[in-house]
């Protein structure tokens, strides 16, 4: 099992396929089995480098503070590993927050930008509060009491009422992951800086994709996003809430195939 160590951790990933790289990178509380349904899609034409991140999934636990700064830095460790001089970045929620920061702090390792459901800007003070609430609330009673609010944070309505094995499949997903994790990656998110000032340099291409019902990170989080940045085009994915990728797989891929293949670098880009 491909693993790279970096900042004293142990960083899982796993690479399928061949031809221009690209990265995945999952949203908070999920792993890379959440791009399952994309990765016989992009495999046919793309090496993808699947990323667990810090504290999720096969990788090592976030028993320390941290902040995204640090997870980007697990990335690019993972393709420094693989001689990768640069990729397609993809990200959901978290994952889309590493990618744009990356696109800042190592223009030079990002081709291009896939931001799903995600955000360039700082937490609100209501959200900060609510998920510190809830941290605290499983740290004393355990995570299960939160679920079905977790799940309602996830997933939108139409899959909550039409894919309840889906819904219950990922909410024992969520309940498998450290308190401790949790509470770090929890903790990152909230102090996240704003991006919002900056996003007029990064000038790679970009497909901002968003569920039409994400209520943890709105369409007009999106919006926003793909107006700040110079190359942007945005997609708004029908029935789909924040985990837009589980709940409308085969409309996510159409467009994020549509997009590789016009933006795409021609060859693999790794280093000799």
């Amino acid at each position: 099992m491909p693993t790279v160590h970096h900042d004293g951790r142990d960083i899982y990933y796993e690479c399928t396929g061949n031809g221009p790289v690209v990265v995945l990178l999952h949203s908070f509380l999920c792993d890379g089995e959440m791009w399952n349904q994309q990765l016989t899609a992009l495999a046919e034409k793309y090496r993808v480098i699947n990323v667990d991140l810090r504290g999720h999934g096969k990788s090592g636990v976030a028993d320390t503070p941290l902040d995204i700064y640090a997870m980007t830095g697990d990335v690019i460790a993972v393709l420094d590993k693989e001689q990768v001089t640069s990729a397609t970045w993809a990200g959901l929620s978290i994952g889309g927050m590493i990618a744009l920061r990356a696109a800042l702090t190592h223009p030079d390792r990002v081709s291009g930008l896939i931001l799903l459901d995600t955000h360039a800007g700082t937490e609100t003070r209501f959200k900060i509060f609510k998920y510190k609430t809830m941290v605290a609330i499983a740290k004393l009673l355990g995570i299960s009491p939160l679920l079905p609010t977790v799940a309602k944070l996830m997933f939108g309505k139409d899959t909550l009422e039409t894919q309840p094995g889906l819904v219950e499949y990922w909410k024992k997903k969520f309940a498998a992951m450290s308190l401790v994790s949790i509470e770090n990656v929890a903790n990152a998110l909230c102090a996240r800086d704003s991006l919002n000032h900056r996003l007029s340099s990064i000038t790679q291409p970009a497909l901002v994709l968003v569920g039409h019902d994400d209520i943890s990170l709105p369409p007009a989080c999106s919006e926003a996003l793909a107006a700040r940045l110079p190359h942007a085009q945005i997609n708004i994915i029908p029935r789909a809430g924040h985990l837009s990728t589980l709940e409308q797989p085969q409309a996510v891929n159409r467009v994020m195939l549509d997009y590789l293949a016009a933006y795409a670098p021609r060859e693999d880009s790794v280093t000799a």
